[in-house]
C-alpha cells in the first residue's frame, strides 16, 4: 500500500512557500476588493460625466457585485477541476483587461455592462484564493491562515477609500478605473508567475468522483449561518457612520476615522478568531460563541440607541469589529467540510450567499430605520445573529483528509483507511 498523504499538509521542503502562497492569495483578493468596493467612490464623477440620477448611479455601482454573484460557483468548479493558479491568474487578468476597455465606453449602460463582466471575471479570486490557502496549510494552521486571508476585504476597502476619491477628482471616473485595472493586472502577473497549486491527494485507481458534501445538512447550515451573520456586519458598516453623523452629530471626517478604527478592529478579530479555532481544533464552536456575542452586543446597542449618548459610540466601534470576526471561521469550515474535491464550488456557494445578503441588507435596513429609527435596525441584526446560533452545526466534522493510493483497492477499504487516518 502506498503511503497516506494528507490533503492540505505542506509538501516536503515547502518551508516558507506556503506563506508566499498566503501573501499572493491575500493580495489577489485585496486587488479584487479595491475594484468592487472602489466603484461607489466614483458616483460624483459618474453623475457629472454621464448625467445620471442617484438611482441610475446606484445601479452602475451594483454591477460588479451582480457579475460576482453570477460567476462564483462556476469559477469554483473550474478551480476544483483545473487548479487554482490558472483560475486565479486568468480571472484576475481578464477583469483587468475588461476594466481597461471601460475607457472606450460611452454612457452608463455600456459602462455597467463592462462592470458586470469584470465582476464576473474577478469572481475567480473569491473562489480560488481560499483554495490556495486551504491547500498549503495544515489543519492546525488553517484558522490563522484564513483569518489573514480574510483581512483582504477591509484592506481592499481601505485602499479604495484612500486611492479612488482623490484620483477620481483629478482624473475622472474612467481614467481612475484604468488605474485600478493596472493594479489588478500587476497582481495577476504575480499570480501567474509565482502561485503554485497546492498538493492534492492522488485519486485511487478506478475511484469515481467524490460524493457531494451537500448530501448532508452540515455544509448547508454553515452557508445559512454565515449569511445571517453577514447581516449584522453590513448593518454596522452601512449605517454606523450615518448614525454617528445624523444622531450623534459628529462631523463626517471624525466619524469616518472612527469607523476605520472599527474596520481595523475587525481585521484583528478575524485573525484572533482563526488562531482561537486552531487552538480549539474546531471552527464551528468559536463561530457559535461569536454569533452569541454578536447577538448580545447588538441588542445592547439597540437598547442604548433608544437614548443616544457616548456609550453608543463605543458599542458601535466594538460592533464594527466583532461582527466581522466570524468570516474566516465560516470559510475555513466550508472548505474543510467540503473536502479537497469540492472546496472550490463550496467556497463559491459560500461567497454567493454572503454577497446576496450584503446586497439585501442596506435597502431593507435603510427602509426599517426610516420607518422605525436606528434601534429597530440594530435589534433586527441582533435577532438574525440569534437565529445563526441555532443554525451553526457544531457537531459537523471535516471530511476525511487522508486518502490511500493503493491501486485497485475497493471503495470500502479506501473509506475505512481514510476514516482511520
Amino acid at each position: 500500500m502506498a503511503p497516506v498523504r494528507r490533503s492540505g499538509e505542506p509538501a516536503d521542503g515547502a518551508g516558507n512557500l506556503r506563506w508566499l502562497m498566503l501573501a499572493l492569495g491575500t493580495g489577489a483578493q485585496t486587488a479584487a476588493c479595491v475594484f468592487v468596493y472602489g466603484i461607489p467612490y466614483l458616483v460624483p464623477q459618474l453623475r457629472a460625466a454621464d448625467r445620471l440620477t442617484l438611482a441610475e448611479a446606484g445601479i452602475v455601482v451594483a454591477c460588479p457585485t451582480v457579475g460576482l454573484v453570477l460567476a462564483l460557483i462556476g469559477w469554483g468548479a473550474l478551480a476544483d477541476r483545473y487548479g487554482e493558479r490558472v483560475v486565479l491568474g486568468s480571472g484576475l487578468l481578464g477583469s483587468a483587461v475588461l476594466l481597461a476597455a471601460a475607457r472606450a465606453t460611452h454612457g452608463a449602460p455600456a459602462l455597467g455592462a463592462v462592470f458586470v463582466l469584470a465582476g464576473a471575471a474577478g469572481a475567480s479570486v473569491f473562489a480560488a484564493s481560499g483554495r490556495v490557502v486551504m491547500g498549503w496549510f495544515s489543519q492546525r494552521e488553517r484558522g490563522l491562515a484564513m483569518g489573514i486571508r480574510q483581512i483582504s476585504t477591509p484592506l481592499g476597502m481601505g485602499i479604495a477609500a484612500l486611492l479612488v476619491p482623490p484620483l477620481a477628482e483629478r482624473l475622472g471616473a474612467r481614467l481612475t478605473v484604468q488605474v485600478i485595472a493596472v493594479l489588478m493586472g500587476a497582481v495577476a502577473v504575480c499570480v501567474i508567475l509565482f502561485v503554485v497549486d497546492p498538493p492534492r491527494p492522488p485519486a485511487a485507481a478506478g475511484a469515481g468522483r467524490a460524493a457531494s458534501p451537500y448530501r448532508s445538512a452540515g455544509l448547508w447550515r454553515v452557508h445559512g449561518a454565515s449569511a445571517l451573520l453577514v447581516w449584522p456586519q453590513c448593518t454596522i458598516s452601512a449605517f454606523g457612520l450615518v448614525f454617528l453623523v445624523d444622531v450623534r452629530h459628529w462631523d463626517v471626517t471624525t466619524a469616518g476615522q472612527v469607523m476605520a478604527a472599527g474596520q481595523a478592529l475587525g481585521a484583528a478579530g478575524r485573525i484572533t478568531a482563526g488562531v482561537w479555532s486552531d487552538h480549539l481544533g474546531s471552527r464551528l464552536r468559536p463561530m457559535r460563541m461569536l454569533a452569541a456575542a454578536n447577538g448580545v452586543l447588538l441588542a445592547v446597542l439597540g437598547g442604548a440607541a433608544l437614548w443616544p449618548s457616548w456609550p453608543c459610540d463605543v458599542l458601535l466601534v466594538v460592533a464594527c469589529g466583532l461582527t466581522a470576526s466570524t468570516n474566516g471561521l465560516s470559510f475555513t469550515a466550508t472548505a474543510e467540510l467540503a473536502g479537497p474535491s469540492w472546496a472550490g464550488r463550496a467556497l463559491g456557494a459560500q461567497n454567493t450567499g454572503q454577497n446576496v445578503t450584503a446586497s439585501l441588507t442596506p435597502p431593507v435596513v435603510g427602509w426599517l430605520i426610516g420607518a422605525a429609527d436606528y434601534p429597530a435596525g440594530f435589534f433586527l441584526a441582533a435577532a438574525l445573529a440569534a437565529v445563526a446560533i441555532l443554525i451553526v452545526p457544531v457537531a459537523a466534522t471535516p471530511r476525511a483528509t487522508a486518502e490511500t493510493v493503493e491501486t485497485g483497492a475497493p471503495s470500502s477499504t479506501r473509506s475505512a483507511a481514510a476514516a482511520r487516518s
